[in-house]
C-alpha cells in the first residue's frame, strides 16, 4: 500500500476567504472559552464564599427566633393547667406548644403557651356542633 508522503508536498496557503472563516472560527473559539472560564470562577466564588459564611439563625414562621443547638439552654418551667384536667395530646412549633386537655367536667380545651413569654397565650374550647 502507498502511504503518502508527507514531506513532498509543503503546506499551501489557503484560500484568502477560508482563511477569513478559519480566523472567525479561531476567534469564536477563544472568547466562548474565556467566558466558560469566567463562569466556573463565578460558581467557584460562590461556592467558596457560601462555605466560609456563618449560617444565620433559623426564623420561626411566627417571628419568633429559635437559637440555633449552641445557645440553646435547658428550658425548665411550670404550665398551670385547671385542676383536674388530663393531657390528652400536644404539638410544638417553634417557641409555642399547643396542649390538648380534658377537663373534669368532660369538655375539651386547647391551651397555647409560648416558650419565649413563658405564659399562656390561648386558650380555646372545643365543641360540638
Amino acid at each position: 500500500m502507498a502511504s503518502p508522503n508527507l514531506h513532498d508536498e509543503d503546506e499551501k496557503p489557503l484560500d484568502p476567504a477560508v482563511e477569513k472563516v478559519r480566523r472567525k472560527l479561531v476567534r469564536f473559539a477563544i472568547i466562548n472559552l474565556g467566558l466558560l472560564f469566567i463562569a466556573l470562577m463565578a460558581v467557584l466564588a460562590a461556592i467558596v464564599y457560601k462555605t466560609g459564611t456563618k449560617p444565620e439563625t433559623p426564623v420561626a414562621t411566627s417571628g419568633a427566633v429559635v437559637p440555633s443547638p449552641s445557645e440553646q439552654a435547658f428550658m425548665s418551667g411550670d404550665i398551670a393547667l385547671p385542676a383536674g384536667a388530663r393531657i390528652v395530646s400536644q404539638s410544638l412549633s417553634g417557641n409555642r406548644i399547643s396542649i390538648e386537655a380534658e377537663l373534669a367536667d368532660g369538655s375539651r380545651v386547647i391551651f397555647l403557651y409560648d416558650f419565649a413569654e413563658r405564659r399562656m397565650i390561648g386558650r380555646f374550647v372545643v365543641t360540638a356542633q
